[in-house]
């Protein structure tokens, strides 16, 4: 919920069906995420009751992380991606720098294009030397 990608829940006559948006074409995690939702709702509503459906369009953006997944994300050690599409300068080739989610210095830079997972970058912290991942803006 906190990341966006659940985008409906209906019950339906015979249990319920949920549709998710993934991130991005291709996530390694979409069918993990998949299966957990199932499996989290057919404790509620009996196994084989749940249809999950992808929804692909519209295609999931990073303005529908909640604010308490952007907290989540950045209590476990990667920096959030900026809420608000208007805020997203990257888009534009314009890089302000992000802050650690470690010490919160910006003083940051960005060591590879690509993190653990193609939806993350992979920066450094100039200030603590931690390294950390970034959220994408998508």
């Amino acid at each position: 919920m906190d990341l966006g990608i659940v985008r409906d829940v209906t019950a339906t006559p015979d249990g319920c069906e949920v549709c998710l948006t993934p991130t991005y074409t291709g996530c390694p995690a979409t069918e993990r995420i998949e299966r957990d939702v199932r499996e989290a709702l057919e404790e509620l509503v009996g196994a084989g009751n749940v249809r999950v459906r992808t929804v692909l369009d519209p295609p999931w953006t990073t303005d529908w992380i909640s604010e308490e997944g952007l907290r989540k994300l950045e209590d476990y050690g990667i920096a959030p991606p900026p809420k608000r599409s208007a805020d997203k300068r990257s888009l534009l080739g314009i890089r302000t720098p992000l802050a650690c989610p470690k010490c919160r210095s910006t003083d940051t830079e960005r060591i590879a294009a690509f993190g653990s997972t193609a939806c993350k970058a992979l920066h450094r912290c100039l200030e603590c030397r931690e390294p950390f991942e970034a959220f994408k803006c998508i």
